[in-house]
């Protein structure tokens, strides 16, 4: 039989046809997340979602999940990311049946993105938290988060400054990279155990690496 070609898309139509793709796969995988995303292509389409959730910075989260749950277990009352973004970290550990996870609030400097985390946690908005704020204005110790989440250390000039901020006994879950070529990478690590020791944390949990095409990633978890 032949098949027919047919013309390729046209530019204007990539939204249109990207939504119908993500509804499609969160009506086969019932998953929150994905129909999180198919409502902010649909309602939000200057965001850069793609970006936001491609292969490499999926394999990450799904690392940082993984590993989480291995090492300090499942149960969480309140989880704080810092540099939160479109509140995809958080939306992995929601609808994720694995854990128990009462709330998740996701910080990040930008206003722009507080819109687009509160479409794409729109089933979790009960536990779900998108917020404007300066990581280094925060005041840590009224947050009530039994664990700190940030995976974008190498944007940090300073770790161990910000670290100091968060109370001690904190358990925390960090990421950084040796992807030295990024200009806004301003404090990149060359190994695990140099993020170790620029950390310094108090207890030492899990402490590993995650080779990908261009770099490879750290992530530490601990307590401060």
């Amino acid at each position: 039989m032949k098949h027919t070609s047919h013309p390729p898309c046209q530019t204007s139509d990539w939204y249109e046809h990207a939504f119908d793709l993500a509804r499609g796969i969160a009506a086969y995988t019932r998953s929150p997340l994905i129909d999180g995303i198919a409502r902010v292509i649909a309602k939000h389409p200057d965001a850069h979602i793609a970006n936001a959730f491609n292969h490499k910075q999926v394999a990450c989260k799904v690392w940082a999940r993984d590993t989480l749950l291995e090492v300090a277990g499942a149960t969480y009352g309140r989880i704080a990311v810092l540099g939160g973004w479109y509140g995809i970290l958080g939306a992995m550990l929601l609808e994720d049946t694995r854990f128990d996870v009462a709330a998740v609030d996701s910080y990040d400097i930008d206003p722009a993105v507080e819109a687009v985390a509160l479409t794409l946690n729109a089933t979790f908005q009960e536990r779900f938290r998108a917020l404007t704020a300066d990581m280094y204005a925060l005041d840590y110790a009224t947050l009530g988060a039994d664990l700190v989440i940030n995976t974008s250390c190498e944007h940090i000039a300073d770790l161990r400054s910000w670290l100091d901020l968060v109370p001690a006994g904190t358990r925390v879950l960090l990421q950084s990279n040796d992807y030295f070529s990024e200009p806004t990478h301003i404090n990149c690590v060359a190994s695990v155990e140099e993020f170790s020791k620029q950390a310094a944390l108090t207890t030492v949990e899990f402490g590993g690496a995650l080779p990908t095409k261009k770099y490879n990633r750290f992530m530490l978890i601990g307590r401060v």
